[in-house]
């Protein structure tokens, strides 16, 4: 039985870039938008066109350049942001406009000062402004996670009506668990008439840390497009990680889904997003941290060498990493040791390994970290020839 498709939205250069510091000039979005392209992403969205006259060219020249993606630009429900946009998209091969506006009780009273009929009436009126450019609209409902599911569905059934290809849901303040949230997709997938006719998409932020565990319970429950990040950039706490999902669902096959993108350009991606947006990855990042796929603990260690699925459930090989890393400190045993020897040419018999450990160990107590160059000073130390 084939696996379905869940499509992966990238909004890198939207949402990420809304981070404090992290801002793109045009040939850096370039560069990171042909690279989206080639890691096979289904949607870029580009920008944010009416925001700056940078952001408009961005999104053009993005529009112009990419192969295979879909181009996307962001709007508010306003006609004139749909213009600007659908202008900024026009070289694109397959574009898509992206509107929408707040549902929840808190935005409409709020935020717009208006209630819930007019919202309605204020989306609808956007997504059958933009069908008149493009023939792919997606809706966002912003605060749909705090949206009451009843009003959220009669949102998504005028929006499919007024012609919506996609229905974004986003847990936009990160405040969903991910029952919750999965409880909300299944509520649409159930409620909402036309759920055929359009794509629920996941679009979680990670106020709680909770954005991966969200969008993978949205898809369970029949969402089929994520939007995500690379690294989990994004404002605030960051967005869903790009890297994450798609990992989750290659690792657990029993899903039944599955994305285009070509797992092993995944680190060198990562790398180039933290080195355009002077972003530096957490060591302990999932996928694509410096020490995702590192041990030190010696119980790790001797397993990893022994088999290296003892302790670690993807081969680094699939994400683009070229080998798990044994890192020597005060808690690695002797076959650390040994392994990390042998590398550099030095093999030691069992004795010898006895004798060179304990030295080890005094080094290691000084230092964080025992390197390649610090191995021969500590077998010589030690008083054995090699």
């Amino acid at each position: 039985m084939g696996k379905e498709h869940v499509q992966i939205f990238d909004t890198t250069l939207r949402d990420g870039e809304q981070v404090p510091g992290c801002k793109l000039n045009k040939e850096q979005k370039l560069i990171l938008a042909k690279r989206l392209d080639v890691l096979g992403v289904d949607i870029i969205e580009a920008g944010f066109p009416i925001s700056s006259p940078g952001d408009y060219e961005s999104v053009n020249d993005i529009a112009k350049t990419v192969k295979n993606a879909v181009v996307c630009g962001l709007t508010r429900a306003v006609q004139k942001d749909i213009e600007v946009a659908a202008e900024a998209l026009k070289p694109a091969k397959r574009a898509r406009i992206h509107t929408g506006i707040g549902t929840s009780d808190s935005h409409i009273e709020h935020k717009f000062r208006s209630t819930r009929e007019k919202i309605i009436e204020r989306g609808v009126a956007a997504v059958k402004y933009a069908k008149t450019f493009v023939e792919d609209v997606e809706f966002y409902a912003e605060d749909a996670g705090r949206t009451n599911n009843a009003y959220l569905a009669q949102v998504c059934e005028a929006m499919i009506q007024a012609g919506a290809t996609v229905l974004n849901i986003p847990d936009t303040t990160g405040y969903c668990l991910p029952e919750e949230y999965g409880a909300k997709i299944k509520y649409l997938m159930e409620h909402v008439p036309s759920i055929h006719k359009a794509t629920l998409s996941c679009h979680c932020h990670n106020d709680l840390g909770l954005a991966t565990a969200n969008s993978i319970s949205g898809i369970i429950n029949g969402a089929r497009q994520i939007e995500c990040t690379i690294n989990g950039i994004g404002e605030r706490a960051g967005n869903t990680s790009l890297e994450e999902v798609v990992m989750i669902m290659r690792q657990h096959p029993g899903l039944g889904l599955d994305t285009n993108i070509q797992t092993k350009l995944l680190s060198e991606t990562s790398l180039m997003v933290s080195e355009a947006m002077g972003m530096v990855v957490q060591p302990n990042k999932a996928i694509v941290g410096a020490n995702a796929f590192a041990h030190s603990s010696g119980i790790h260690q001797d397993g990893v060498i022994k088999n290296r699925e003892t302790y670690e459930i993807i081969n680094p090989h699939d994400v683009g990493v070229d080998t798990s890393s044994i890192v020597l400190t005060a808690r690695s045993g002797r076959a650390a040791l040994a392994y990390r020897a042998k590398n550099i040419g030095i093999e030691l018999t069992k004795d010898e390994l006895d004798l060179t450990y304990a030295t080890f160990l005094t080094f290691a107590d000084k230092k964080k970290e025992i390197t390649d160059d610090d191995i021969p000073e500590i077998v010589k130390t030690a008083g054995i020839s090699y």
